[in-house]
C-alpha cells in the first residue's frame, strides 16, 4: 500500500512514509537534490523562497530534540511558514482523537503535516485521511519506519564511502554495513536497511543480543549476527543503535553495562575496524553504553555530520513534495539553481 499511498500518478512524491516500496531512482533523485540543497547551506545566503506562501506544522507526539529542530530548521531554510505544536499540551491530551486533530489542523490550511508519534501506522493513517493537497511526512512512527533520518544516513554513506556526492552505481552494492544494538525498537533500523537495499547492498548485518531481534528478520535480506566481532568483521560502516528503554517493558537485557561488554562499540573493537569504516549513531547517545564514552566523537565518527546532513535531506524531501511543478520534474534542481540565484 505504501508506493502507491506515497507517489502521485506521476510517480513523484506525495506523502512519505516509509523507504520500504522506493526505488533506487527516486531515493537518488532525494540524495542528489540534498547535495545540491548542502551546497546552499555553506554559502552566505542559506534560505530560499522555493516554498514561500506554505505552511508546516510539526506535529510531535513524542519528544524529540534533532529530529524537530532540523525539519524546523529545514522548512524556514525553504521560506515556508512553520507551525510548532507540542501535543502532549494540546487537545489531544484531552481525548480529541487523531482524525479529528487532523481535520482541525487542516481548517488553517496547512499544507504539510511533520509528524512523530509512538504508534506504529500513524503517520499512514493520517496520510490515509489527508485532504487532497495536503502531505504528511513521517518523523519516527512507533517501531515502524523513519524515513528521514534513513536518507540521510545514506547520504552520509554516499558522501562518505563514495569520495564524491555523485558515485557510481556500485558504491552501495559493494558496502558491508553492521547495524548493531537495540534492533527490535528501532525504526530506524528498518529504514536503513530498506534503503540500503533498495540501492543495491546486500551485505548487511544486524548484530544484538537474541533479545533484541525481530522475528522473521532475516525475510528483509539480512544475515542475523549474536556477536560481535563477527558481525564487524571487515565491515565499511557501523550503525550503532541507541537502547530505548523507554520501550523496554520486560527483561530484555540482563544490565547495560553487559550489554556494553558484549555489543559495545569499545576502544580496542573500534581499533580492529578497517581504517576507513564510518561510525555512525542517530541519537542520542547513551555513552558507555553503545560506544565508549571518549570514541562517541572520535576521527572516525560521523555523529555531528549526520545531523548536519539531516537538515539538506528535509529540505529535499520538502520542497520535492511541495515545490512548484518545475522543482518536482526531473529537471527540478535546475529549477533550484534559479531559485538560489534569485535569493
Amino acid at each position: 500500500m505504501s508506493p502507491e499511498l506515497q507517489l502521485d500518478s506521476h510517480g513523484r512524491l506525495r506523502h512519505l512514509l516509509t523507504l520500504e516500496g522506493l526505488d533506487a531512482g527516486l531515493l537518488t533523485e532525494i540524495l542528489d537534490t540534498a547535495e545540491e540543497f548542502d551546497k546552499t547551506l555553506r554559502g552566505p545566503e542559506k534560505k530560499l523562497p522555493l516554498l514561500r506562501g506554505r505552511t508546516i506544522i510539526n506535529l510531535f507526539f513524542e519528544p524529540s530534540t534533532r529530529t524537530r529542530t532540523t525539519f524546523e530548521l529545514a522548512a524556514k531554510r525553504l521560506s515556508a511558514d512553520v507551525l510548532n505544536l507540542q501535543m502532549a499540551a494540546s487537545s489531544t491530551s484531552k481525548g480529541e482523537t487523531l482524525f479529528d486533530t487532523l481535520k482541525t489542523l487542516e481548517a488553517m490550511q496547512a499544507d504539510m503535516f511533520v509528524v512523530r508519534h509512538e504508534a506504529s501506522g500513524a503517520a499512514h493513517f493520517f496520510a490515509q485521511h489527508a485532504a487532497p493537497g495536503v502531505s504528511i511526512l513521517n518523523a519516527g512512527d512507533g517501531r515502524h519506519a523513519h524515513p528521514t533520518q534513513g536518507l540521510l544516513d545514506l547520504f552520509t554513506i554516499r558522501r562518505y564511502k563514495s569520495g564524491a556526492g555523485r558515485p557510481g552505481p556500485d558504491c552501495f552494492r559493494k558496502l558491508r554495513v553492521a547495524i548493531v544494538g537495540d534492533v527490535l525498537h528501532s525504526r530506524v533500523a528498518r529504514s536503513d536497511i530498506h534503503g540500503l537495499r533498495a540501492l543495491g547492498t546486500t551485505d548487511i548485518r544486524v548484530v544484538a543480543p537474541p533479545t533484541l531481534i525481530p522475528a522473521g528478520i532475516e525475510q528483509m535480506g539480512v544475515r542475523v549476527c549474536h556477536r560481535i566481532d563477527e558481525g564487524l568483521d571487515g565491515v565499511d560502516v557501523v550503525i550503532l543503535l541507541r537502547l530505548q528503554k523507554e520501550r523496554m517493558l520486560g527483561a530484555y537485557l540482563p544490565s547495560m553495562s553487559e550489554f556494553h561488554r558484549d555489543f559495545g562499540l569499545t576502544r580496542k573493537r573500534i581499533e580492529a575496524l578497517r581504517r576507513d569504516a564510518i561510525i555512525m549513531h542517530p541519537g542520542p547517545i547513551n555513552r558507555g553504553v553503545e560506544i565508549e564514552g571518549d570514541m562517541a566523537y572520535g576521527p572516525q565518527s560521523l555523529i555531528l555530520q549526520q545531523v548536519q546532513h539531516g537538515i539538506a535531506v528535509r529540505m529535499a524531501v520538502m520542497a520535492m513534495i511541495l515545490g512548484p511543478p518545475q522543482r518536482r520534474a526531473a529537471d527540478g534542481r535546475r529549477g533550484l539553481r534559479r531559485a538560489r540565484s534569485a535569493a
